[in-house]
């Protein structure tokens, strides 16, 4: 079976994602509130991670 490998997004790739605006994004990390990863200095996402955190309401708190 094989594995289909998703690509990780940029900060500004995950704001455009979902219509929002990089500052947001920095909050939310900030807060620890949206799932993401920090590769060096960039902060990475996989949008899979992203939806799932939205399907499951915690982006609304």
């Amino acid at each position: 079976m094989s594995e289909v490998t998703e690509k990780w997004s940029s900060l500004e790739e995950t704001a455009d994602y979902l219509g929002v605006t990089k500052d947001t994004i920095r909050s939310w990390i900030k807060k620890g509130a949206i799932p993401a990863h920090k590769v060096g200095r960039l902060w990475k996402f996989k949008f899979s991670e992203v939806d799932d955190w939205v399907k499951t309401g915690k982006s609304a708190l």
